[in-house]
């Protein structure tokens, strides 16, 4: 199997998660950024790829519960687009986030891990569950 990158993208931070060749995942880092400062989240994730020798990421696509678009939905196209423009080579698809953010707080919360440490780590934990869900639709194709 191809590792993936799995991304969870917000207005400072980007949670980071990554699968190995035999399809686990595991959480990389939440990268903080100046917001809306997406050039430099961009940079960081193609270097991620480059240092990691993966091709193919997993990006979060923030919808409504009702399916709806967002503002937020709206970024992370151009954050895809722009970083497709940039590199050709990366294979991007866009995975419905809903609820992930919540499940990850609640996977957090059950672990008691405390209140500061989950607000750091949600991010990551995030990228982690897109990620899942990314694998999981792939084997069921």
């Amino acid at each position: 199997m191809n590792k993936v990158l799995g991304l969870d993208l917000g207005t400072v931070t980007l949670g980071i998660a990554k699968s190995d060749s035999l399809g686990f995942v595991h959480g990389v880092e939440t990268f903080r950024f100046d917001k809306n400062q997406y050039i430099v989240a961009r940079k960081h994730v193609y270097d991620l790829c480059k240092s990691l020798e993966i091709n193919e990421i997993a990006l979060g696509l923030p919808l409504r519960l009702n399916q709806s678009e967002s503002e937020m939905s709206m970024i992370v196209r151009r954050f895809k687009d722009d970083l497709e423009k940039e590199h050709p080579e990366l294979k991007i698809t866009l995975v419905d986030e809903r609820l992930s953010s919540v499940s990850a707080h609640n996977a957090l919360s059950m672990n008691g891990v405390n209140h500061q440490t989950r607000m750091q780590k949600v991010d990551m934990y995030a990228a982690c569950i897109i990620l899942e869900t990314y694998i999981g639709m792939k084997g069921n194709k």
